[in-house]
């Protein structure tokens, strides 16, 4: 039995430093872990003294872009699987991340994800390539947070979807950086219990939306901070959402 579903949001104003949060509780990652994964696998990179290889590299741009699950069980073991990928989250402030056997089955806070993502969209030359594979998500990946952005402007997503064994109920999450009113925010939406990845898709943006709002309310209406930039580019794509590309 279950009481319905589950939603936790979050949000932050990437200038000002003005956050909202709703829910709570923790949620399985399904693929929105492969940001940690691939954060994780740049420490790992650095401490060696080294670049990441060319299968590095392809395995990177195929578990963020597609979300390609065999590409991120490769890196999840450079890592160093759950041991490593806690050890990497310890160091990037994650308090409420807890890694799994299975990387799919990590359990996390919409906090804990709105925390990465101001680290990985603070300036860096390293975070700079996470941030370039999150905005170069395919099409059909293109929904939850990506839905708010003002027309005409950058976004950068990383989507996690995961139909449960024990009860066929979905698991739908979505965590991003968007432009909106032209302020930008990252936002986490993190969710469960959902008859359908539909039904799922379609309260998580119901929640970014209302996270982001809030968010703004909340800020002071005048002597604002000055907006965060990101550059012009594509559109938000209106494909429905996949069928498959969640972790297992």
């Amino acid at each position: 039995m279950t009481d319905g579903p589950r939603v936790s949001a979050a949000a932050l104003d990437l200038a000002s430093g003005e956050t909202y949060a709703s829910g709570g509780g923790e949620f399985v990652t399904a693929s929105v872990v492969k940001v940690d994964i691939l954060t994780g696998l740049l420490l790992t990179a650095r401490d060696a003294g080294r670049g990441l290889t060319a299968a590095e590299r392809a395995h990177a741009e195929a578990m963020i872009v597609r979300s390609d699950n065999d590409a991120a069980t490769a890196l999840w073991q450079v890592v160093g699987r759950a041991a490593g990928l806690d050890a990497a989250n310890a160091r990037l402030g994650l308090t409420r991340t807890v890694a799994d056997a299975r990387w799919g089955l990590t359990r996390t806070t919409a906090a804990d994800r709105v925390r990465l993502l101001r680290q990985v969209f603070a300036p860096g030359d390293v975070r700079a390539y996470v941030r370039e594979l999150m905005e170069r998500v395919v099409p059909e990946q293109a929904w939850g947070v990506p839905t708010l952005a003002d027309p005409g402007t950058r976004w950068a997503v990383k989507n996690g979807w995961l139909p449960r064994d024990a009860t066929g109920l979905w698991v739908v999450n979505s965590t991003g950086c968007v432009t909106v009113g032209g302020r930008v925010y990252a936002v986490a939406v993190l969710s469960d219990g959902h008859a359908s990845m539909a039904e799922g898709v379609a309260r998580v943006e119901e929640a970014a939306r209302d996270a982001v709002r809030r968010c703004r309310g909340a800020a002071a209406p005048t002597r604002a901070a000055p907006a965060a930039r990101m550059p012009a580019a594509r559109a938000v794509a209106a494909a429905p959402p996949p069928p498959h590309g969640g972790a297992n």
